[in-house]
């Protein structure tokens, strides 16, 4: 996502290309991307320098929420329709630049259509030899086990970090009673524990942080007061900051696959780093009790967008 749409202005082709090829360099097999990132730029960019490694990688990709042409622009629309999700895979296929996707999310469940409803066409395209497996994304545990009923689910994605525990609730008990993978998005809070001295001030007009309330000024002085004791615990480890928190994923759910996102291939080498790295039982105990649900300032989403997602969220 982060090549082609949500932080500001996108890189060129020329470094998006640099970060992709420094991916397969590195040895990295899953690349996930979706209709909507960049309004199907995202999967542009993707299919010509995948094509060559499509063998011996695993592609995932979304439908269900992508750019439709209005008069005034494309705008982003969540159609669970079945017709529309196998318009936006056959699409999506067109631009990867192959004949079928291995794993293919419902990226947002359209509430005015029964879950069961849309499922059923990602089946059809299961059938149709166009999808290898289906996913679900931002799904609470409920949903989850509607749509399992219809067919399995591979994967479920979701927004999961050290400041975004909400999957703790149910839907990662659920996917480990259902043999679901579970796919952790911004896994390093959207930049936020990574150490890159984020100036809330300076995001781009289009940076979709401006809208997440963690990111207002208020809750984000707030916030950074959490860092110092966070910094000071990944330099007693000796891992970067990024490095930390994907290590506090791997090692709270070993089975999860985190996909942190970059637009540069040095952050991208440091992520891939963590590969192997685990905490003890101490440095967990430190690290939750320092940042989770109760001392973050902000909800993940405004409430528009809360409205958008159906995952479950803490008491307030």
């Amino acid at each position: 996502m982060n090549l082609s749409h949500a932080y500001g202005t996108p890189p060129t082709a020329q470094a998006a290309t640099l970060v992709v090829h420094r991916a397969l360099d590195l040895g990295v097999d899953l690349f996930d991307t979706a209709a909507l990132y960049g309004f199907g730029a995202n999967e542009t960019l993707l299919g010509p320098l995948l094509k060559s490694h499509r063998s011996e990688i695993t592609l995932c990709s979304k439908g269900g929420m992508a750019g439709v042409q209005f008069p005034d622009g494309l705008k982003r629309v969540i159609d669970g329709r079945p017709e529309a999700i196998k318009k936006n895979c056959e699409d999506s296929l067109t631009r990867l630049k192959t004949d079928v996707i291995d794993l293919y999310y419902l990226h947002r469940w359209d509430k005015k259509v029964p879950i069961e409803d849309s499922v059923g066409a990602l089946v059809d395209l299961i059938t149709q030899g166009k999808v290898r497996a289906i996913g679900l994304s931002e799904m609470s545990s409920q949903t989850i086990k509607k749509a399992h009923q219809v067919h399995p689910i591979s994967a479920v994605q979701t927004e999961y970090s050290l400041w975004s525990r909400n999957p703790e609730i149910a839907v990662l008990r659920t996917c480990e009673e259902l043999n679901i993978a579970f796919v952790a998005f911004s896994p390093v809070a959207r930049g936020f524990l990574c150490s890159i001295g984020l100036d809330v001030t300076q995001f781009d007009a289009k940076d979709i942080r401006r809208a997440m309330p963690r990111f207002e000024p208020e809750n984000f002085k707030k916030n950074q007061a959490l860092l110092p004791e966070y910094l000071n615990i990944a330099k007693e480890l000796g891992y970067s900051p990024a490095q930390l928190a994907l290590s506090w994923l791997l090692t709270k759910e070993p089975k999860l696959i985190a996909i942190p996102g970059t637009q540069n291939a040095d952050h991208l080498a440091d992520n891939w780093g963590a590969i192997g790295l685990t905490l003890s039982a101490d440095v967990m105990k430190r690290l939750e009790g320092l940042i989770n649900q109760k001392t973050v300032a902000g909800e993940r989403y405004n409430a528009q967008n809360s409205v958008e997602v159906d995952t479950e969220n803490f008491a307030t």
